[in-house]
């Protein structure tokens, strides 16, 4: 498989300050932030195996699976204990501030790309050492643990979103080969309703949490943004942002995508071929076939999303933090050090299907020989983290409920994004 970087359409955003991937030194860190100041710096990691004992807190499958991972790294390091408390991922967010807050946070955790600003604003997380290099990461999943110009943990492993859709439901509907462009995927499944027999042409969230996942890479596709490269203003309210969110809800004043749909029913209706396009990450593969049963992975397919000015995604998945106040760094880091090895990250895609956060690793076959993983592999290079701001959870929860008014109750899109910047720029960015 050949590596290419992603072209990249904006710099690194962070909290007052940011760098661009091809200004990083040799392990992957600029020589100084943008204000002039020297960058945050850790200490080396001490040679020699780790000993002692470490806490991990891992959320959701991860930290009921991680335990198998982590069997390797007790081997090559026999005097060392490692405790992994497996967290629900509705309470984790408020179980780390509650313990950073108290000073009992984990030695190394799994932390969710859209807290690093927030938790490196409370102090929480420590820069990543020199030995660790970054350079193999892909940009946007460095991006995630970039704040202000200095790296933060590690990217442990990542996922994109692509269009699924029933090849065989399209054939029938008259089109052979999958759309690049928005005007291309809006006919596709305005066909499948009216030549497949559809109920809806596509599944697409009408607002509600998590809704801004869906809309902002139509934003990134037509060159817009909802922070400035600085990451010190919110620009909700361009003109490039509201020609997508309009986009996105034509599919719903049109009839085309279900304003209320019924929760937990994509796989179902996908398989029924009730609803034959949705947008999602690679875990749906193994969810629609197992439903599907014997040969229907031949009846789909996915492709990249659509383009305006270019094909772009939202870049998700999780990374590994070491927490200021460790009785054991040098342990931790090295636990994050194995974690981040390619052979390593591949084990994990075997374990969990979790995507490998390092381009190398998706030169092994186990990742390289499934050619819808080799669409996800293509997406990755134009996915984009969400905005690295201290207070972007509270600023999503604003533009999530505007993203409802828009889909269930026709709200303008420019009037949604303007307001919608009105309470990101009362929030503020943390900075």
């Amino acid at each position: 498989m050949t590596i290419t970087p992603r072209p990249t359409r904006r710099t690194v955003t962070g909290l007052g300050a940011a760098a661009a991937l091809g200004l990083l030194a040799a392990c992957g860190r600029p020589e100084e932030n943008g204000d002039g100041s020297a960058p945050a710096s850790a200490e080396p990691i001490a040679e020699g195996p780790a000993t002692g004992s470490l806490t991990v807190w891992a959320m959701g499958a991860e930290g009921e699976k991680l335990p198998e991972l982590l069997a390797g790294f007790q081997e090559q390091n026999p005097d060392v204990t490692v405790e992994v408390t497996p967290v629900p991922w509705d309470s984790a967010h408020d179980k780390f501030t509650s313990a950073i807050a108290a000073g009992t946070a984990p030695d190394v955790a799994q932390v969710g790309s859209t807290w690093m600003a927030e938790f490196v604003g409370l102090g929480a997380l420590e820069p990543t050492p020199e030995e660790i290099s970054v350079d193999d990461f892909f940009t946007g999943a460095l991006d995630s643990v970039t704040v202000g110009d200095t790296v933060y943990g590690v990217p442990w492993y990542v996922e994109t979103r692509v269009v699924f859709y029933r090849k065989d439901l399209a054939e029938q509907a008259g089109i052979t080969e999958p759309p690049a462009d928005w005007e291309g995927l809006l006919a596709l499944a305005r066909a499948l309703q009216e030549k497949a027999g559809a109920t809806w042409g596509i599944s697409l969230q009408p607002g509600g949490t998590g809704s801004w996942q869906s809309v902002m890479p139509l934003i990134w596709s037509n060159g817009g943004d909802v922070v400035d490269d600085q990451g010190a203003e919110f620009t909700f309210d361009a003109p490039a942002n509201e020609e997508a969110l309009a986009y996105y809800q034509s599919y719903f004043s049109e009839g085309i995508s279900n304003p209320t749909p019924a929760d937990g029913t994509t796989e179902q209706d996908f398989v029924s071929g009730a609803v034959p396009m949705f947008i999602s990450g690679p875990w749906m593969m193994s969810a629609v076939e197992a439903l599907g049963g014997e040969g229907f992975a031949e009846k789909y397919g996915v492709f990249v999303m659509p383009q305006k000015e270019s094909s772009a995604s939202f870049l998700g998945g999780a990374n590994l933090g070491v927490f200021q106040g460790t009785k054991n760094r040098d342990a931790a880091w090295k636990l994050v050090q194995h974690l981040s090895r390619p052979e390593v990250q591949v084990q994990w895609f075997g374990i969990s299907t979790d995507l490998p956060a390092l381009q190398q690793g998706w030169e092994d076959p186990a990742v390289a020989s499934n050619e819808k993983f080799e669409v996800f592999r293509t997406q990755l290079d134009t996915a984009f983290a969400p905005p690295v701001v201290a207070t972007w959870e509270q600023v999503a929860a604003a533009f999530d409920a505007q993203i409802e008014e828009v889909c269930k109750n026709g709200l303008a899109a420019a009037d949604a994004l303007a307001a919608t910047q009105s309470e990101a720029q009362s929030i503020g960015t943390g900075a």
